[in-house]
C-alpha cells in the first residue's frame, strides 16, 4: 500500500509529470525516479584520494581496541588487516574465505603490515584458520565504529543537498535470512511464517537502517530478533548517537509516539506519516475535527496504549498535524496523513513537506541494493557474533561504493542518481585488486573516478511495462528437504541400513 501511496504524492505534486493508466490488480506499479540533485565538493580528485585513504582508521583502531576487554598482540593478521579483509569479502563476488587468503599470499595487504613483517611472507598454508580465528576476535564494537566513521567522512569531502536546511534521513527496516548454524538459533530464532505447521528451518534477523537521502550512504543500523519490533530498534539506533541537524522520514510502520519521542529525544526533527486511525485520535484530542486541508499546531500526548522508550519520559510533544488529499488523474484518491516537528507553516509549507516525504522511496532501493547486489539478504555464518560482524562488514563496503560514486558525481557534475550501483561496484572491486591498498596513484584513482562518472543508467523512452509480483520457481529433479537436516541424515542412514 505505501508503493501506491508513493506514486500519487510524487505525481501530484510535481507539475508537467505523466502518468500512465491505473495498471491491472496484482500487477507491480511503476515509480518515477527522485528529482536529480548536483553533489558539489571542494577537493580536487588527489585530495579525494587522501579522503578514501582515511574510509579505513588506521590512526583510530588503536584508540577503539583499547576499549574493548580483549587484550591483542601481534599476530599476522593485525586488526587493521583483519578489518580491511572484512570489507574486501563483502566487495567481492565471492565471499568465501579461500579469496581472502589468496589476496593475502599475492601480497594484498602487505602494505597494511607493519615494517618488515609482511603478511605475505607469514603465511604459510593455504589453510583459512587464521583469518577465520582473526575475524572472531576482532571487537563488534570496532565494525560499528568503522561504520559510523565512513558515514561522516563522505559528509565532510561532499557538499550534501538540504531540506529546509537539515539533512534529510531515511529510516526504515528489513530482514536477512541465516542457516540455524551454532549459537544462530538461540539469537534469531527460526520462523514460521503464516499459519505453516511444518517445524522451521530458516532464522531471520531484523535489520533497521538510516540512510541519507542525497548520498545514499548507510549512517547507522542495528540489528535484533524478529521479538524486537522495527520501532524498539529504532529507539535503539537513535540512542547511540545525536542526529541534530538531520530531518528523518518514515512510514506509517514509524509513525507512532515511541519513535516520536526516541526522535525528539536524540535532537532529530521528524516527518512521519501516520495512519487514518492514529491521526483522527490526535485531532481529537486537539478539539479538532480530521480532514483535507488540516494544518494545524499539536502537541502529541501519549495515550494509555502508547509506550514510551526506556529512560525517557512521555511528555507531549510538540509538532504539526497534516491532512493532505491527493487526487491523481487515473488512480483513486486518498488523504495522506503526516506529523511533523517543523512547526512553521510559512517556512516548511505543507506541500512541500509532502514532497520530502515522498522521497522516501529511495531508502527501498537502497535496501535492494544491499541484500541484491552486496548479497546481505542471506548470510551464510555459524555464530551469531559473525552474523553481526558480516553485515556491518557488507555496510562499509555499501559505504566505499556509495562514497566512490559521490565523488565521481561531484568531479563530474552528474547527479548521483544516474549512476549505475552495480556498475560502479565492478569498476572500484577491480581497482581495489589492481591499486589497492597496494599501489594506488592519482592516475589510476582518476580513471576509476571518470569510468564510474560514465557508468550511467540507461534512458529509457517508453514507460516500463506493469509485471506481476512473481517469480517462476524451478524444479529440480530433487525432493524437497523438510523438517532438520540432522533427521533427514538419520532416516537416510537407517534406509541404506536396511537395503
Amino acid at each position: 500500500m505505501y508503493i501506491y501511496t508513493i506514486i500519487c504524492i510524487l505525481h501530484t505534486l510535481q507539475k508537467n509529470a505523466s502518468l500512465p493508466k491505473r495498471p491491472a490488480a496484482k500487477a507491480r506499479k511503476t515509480h518515477p525516479a527522485a528529482p536529480a540533485q548536483l553533489l558539489h565538493t571542494r577537493c580536487s580528485a588527489v585530495q579525494l584520494l587522501g579522503r578514501f585513504r582515511q574510509l579505513l582508521p588506521a590512526s583510530r583502531l588503536t584508540g577503539w581496541l583499547a576499549l574493548s576487554d580483549k587484550a591483542f598482540y601481534e599476530r599476522a593478521f593485525t586488526p587493521l588487516i583483519t578489518l580491511w579483509y572484512l570489507v574486501f569479502q563483502r566487495l567481492s563476488p565471492n565471499h568465501h574465505l579461500s579469496q581472502v587468503q589468496q589476496d593475502a599470499l599475492d601480497g594484498g595487504a602487505d602494505r597494511l603490515s607493519p615494517r618488515g613483517k609482511r603478511l605475505s611472507q607469514r603465511l604459510r598454508s593455504e589453510a583459512t584458520t587464521s583469518f577465520s580465528a582473526a575475524r572472531q576476535r576482532l571487537p563488534l564494537d570496532v565494525c560499528h565504529r568503522t561504520l559510523r566513521h565512513s558515514a561522516d567522512q563522505i559528509h565532510q569531502a561532499l557538499q550534501v543537498p538540504r531540506m529546509f536546511g537539515l539533512k534529510l534521513g531515511l529510516l526504515d527496516g528489513s530482514t536477512c535470512r541465516l542457516r540455524p548454524l551454532g549459537d544462530i538459533p538461540q539469537h534469531f530464532a527460526p520462523h514460521r511464517p503464516g499459519n505453516c505447521k511444518k517445524p522451521p528451518y530458516w532464522c531471520l534477523a531484523r535489520v533497521v537502517g538510516m540512510f541519507c537521502w542525497a548520498t545514499g550512504v548507510v549512517v547507522d543500523s542495528a540489528m535484533a530478533d524478529l521479538k524486537t519490533s522495527e520501532q524498539s530498534l529504532s529507539a535503539r539506533l537513535l540512542k547511540q548517537g545525536s542526529w541534530k541537524g538531520w530531518l528523518v522520514t518514515a512510514d506509517r510502520n514509524f509513525g507512532v509516539y515511541y519513535v516520536a519521542n526516541a526522535l525528539f529525544a536524540a535532537q532529530a526533527q521528524a516527518l512521519l506519516r501516520l495512519t487514518q486511525v492514529r491521526a483522527r485520535k490526535l485531532a481529537c484530542s486537539a478539539g479538532l475535527k480530521l480532514k483535507p486541508g488540516l494544518d494545524a499546531p499539536i502537541p502529541w500526548a501519549p495515550s494509555s496504549h502508547d509506550q514510551c522508550p526506556e529512560g525517557l519520559a512521555p511528555t507531549p510533544l510538540p509538532g504539526r498535524l497534516l491532512a493532505l488529499r491527493v487526487a491523481p488523474k487515473g488512480f483513486r484518491s486518498f488523504t495522506l496523513y503526516l506529523f511533523t516537528t517543523l512547526r512553521d507553516p510559512r517556512e516548511h509549507p505543507a506541500a512541500e513537506l509532502a514532497q520530502v516525504y515522498g522521497l522516501r522511496w529511495n531508502v527501498e532501493l537502497c535496501f535492494r541494493y544491499l541484500k541484491t547486489q552486496m548479497d546481505l539478504g542471506f548470510l551464510e555464518c555459524h555464530s551469531a557474533p559473525m552474523v553481526r560482524k558480516e553485515w556491518l562488514a557488507g555496510l562499509i563496503a555499501y559505504n566505499l561504493i556509495r562514497w566512490t560514486m559521490g565523488a565521481a558525481a561531484a568531479l563530474a557534475r552528474v547527479p548521483l542518481q544516474l549512476l549505475s550501483f552495480s556498475r560502479a561496484r565492478e569498476l572500484l572491486w577491480g581497482w581495489c585488486l589492481r591499486h589497492w591498498p597496494r599501489h594506488h596513484t592519482s592516475q589510476s584513482w582518476n580513471r576509476l573516478l571518470c569510468r564510474i562518472a560514465q557508468a550511467r543508467l540507461p534512458k529509457r523512452r517508453k514507460p516500463r511495462p506493469c509485471e506481476p509480483r512473481a517469480i517462476r520457481c524451478f524444479q529440480k529433479d530433487v525432493a524437497k528437504l523438510e523438517g532438520s537436516r540432522a533427521a533427514a541424515r538419520l532416516s537416510l542412514a537407517k534406509s541404506n541400513a536396511k537395503s
